[in-house]
């Protein structure tokens, strides 16, 4: 039997089927997606994940491979079947090895981010890849969503930072790819099929990563505007006059800053006269006094209304804390749907401005909560249900709205999905905004490298 076998290779303290160790993975945050299990696996090593596929391949068995759980997609959740096997990395949380000369590291796909970022500031390096789930989210997980985060318009995506991968394939064949090399032009780039793929292609069990030399002269100044149109005007004035010392631009409007107060105990905000939208902005490399001189050229001008830099560390903190409390207190607010879209980013005001025209014609009240990353144009245009409608009502109108949100997506040219993937959710809305020719692509690479559809299966294609 399958279970018994699995039990076996997992060995004591690598398996569960106990409904409460369970729950906590058969769900992600907020609740939108639910499944079932017989049994959670989770490996320590390698060999182990290849042992479990290869048993998996025996049996017939699918397998969900998990992370931390903290995507929105629904895409480590196994179905309600109650059949599919759960694949925690989770004990898969080592720092191999770590190599300053080389400002690279090899981490087991189960670290957590935070503890891959840790590991490279103890030998004085920097690994960019930033999100708010930090604490909890897997490097292995974002990297199969090619996860975003703050700091993409310096340094890009998890898919820049990766500089080989160690991957178990459906038939429990072992890649290791954990070359550290910046330049190789020996064949095809095999470690792109798997970033991004969602666990549908193969397993990601370790990567080797890109670090930079150590943040200095971190400055952090938090921005109030008009509009979007302005945030973009001011990351291109900020990005010519800081010689692009831009780490991170974020565009908070009112309303979001608003719930955070509201809701987020010991927040304030860092301006004293309200705008209707903000920035926060980080530069690296720029003393304070230079950013300050390029934001006093802003105000002189009428771009921005006002501005403050943080003096100190404790003040950047907070100023972020701000930033990464809107999802956390938007849940006060009632029930809300989230958008995660990308566009050019000279479009970004245009986009925040038609596409919150179409979804308050296609429902009267409903709040508009536009925020996100203007240097990469991913934009989360999250939606607060009317104050006067039930949760229920509003959350039925899911696809509905969602058809209103991407239409204006397409018609100027975006992503559905900018840096939390497809899982379930968007599998529909990926085939009809995507072109024939490349849903046929990605159903050939999936046919190849996972012929009987056992790796993650009903994710993404």
């Amino acid at each position: 039997m399958l279970i018994d076998q699995l039990k076996s290779i997992a060995g004591p303290g690598g398996w569960t089927t106990d409904a409460a160790e369970l729950e906590p993975h058969l769900t992600e945050w907020r609740g939108t997606w639910r499944g079932r299990t017989p049994i959670m696996v989770s490996p320590d090593s390698t060999e182990n994940v290849a042992e479990i596929v290869k048993a998996c391949r025996s049996a017939g068995g699918a397998i969900v491979p998990q992370g931390g759980n903290t995507g929105l997609c629904g895409g480590a959740i196994p179905d309600p079947g109650g059949e599919q096997i759960l694949l925690s990395l989770s004990r898969m949380n080592r720092i191999r090895s770590v190599s300053p000369a080389d400002h690279s590291l090899i981490a087991e796909a189960g670290c957590t981010l935070a503890s891959v970022q840790e590991a490279a500031a103890a030998v004085d390096r920097f690994f960019p890849l930033s999100l708010a789930a930090e604490g909890s989210c897997q490097i292995g997980g974002n990297l199969s969503t090619n996860a975003g985060g703050i700091n993409v318009l310096r340094y890009g995506t998890a898919r820049e930072q990766a500089l080989g991968l160690e991957v178990v394939l459906a038939d429990g064949t072992v890649w290791n790819g954990l070359r550290a090399l910046r330049k190789d032009t020996a064949g095809y780039d095999l470690k792109q099929l798997f970033i991004g793929s969602e666990g549908t292609l193969g397993i990601i069990t370790a990567a080797s990563l890109r670090l930079y030399p150590s943040v200095r002269n971190a400055t952090t100044a938090f921005v109030g505007i008009a509009g979007p149109e302005d945030a973009v005007e001011l990351l291109a004035r900020l990005r010519a006059g800081l010689a692009d010392q831009i780490q991170a631009f974020e565009l908070i409007p009112s309303r979001a800053l608003r719930y955070v107060l509201r809701h987020i105990p010991s927040c304030r905000a860092p301006l004293e006269r309200e705008s209707a939208w903000y920035v926060l902005l980080e530069a690296h490399g720029a003393s304070d006094e230079l950013v300050e001189e390029a934001l006093m050229a802003c105000l002189e001008s009428g771009l921005i209304a006002d501005a403050v830099i943080a003096k100190n560390r404790g003040e950047a903190e907070a100023m972020w804390r701000l930033r990464h409390a809107i999802s956390e207190a938007q849940k006060n607010e009632g029930a809300s749907l989230k958008h995660d879209v990308s566009v050019p980013v000279g479009k970004v005001g245009e986009f925040i401005a038609a596409a919150e025209a179409a979804v308050t014609s296609a429902m009267p009240g409903v709040r508009v909560v536009a925020f996100g990353h203007v240097g990469d144009g991913n934009i989360h245009f999250n939606l607060s249900q009317p104050k006067d409608a039930s949760p229920a009502e509003f959350l039925a109108a899911r696809e509905m709205l969602a058809t209103v949100v991407y239409d204006v997506v397409a018609d100027f040219d975006g992503s559905i999905s900018a840096e939390h993937g497809i899982g379930q959710a968007k599998r529909a809305d990926l085939r009809r905004y995507r072109s024939e020719t490349e849903l046929t692509l990605m159903q050939t690479l999936k046919d190849a490298l996972d012929p009987d559809n056992l790796l993650n299966p009903g994710k993404v294609i």
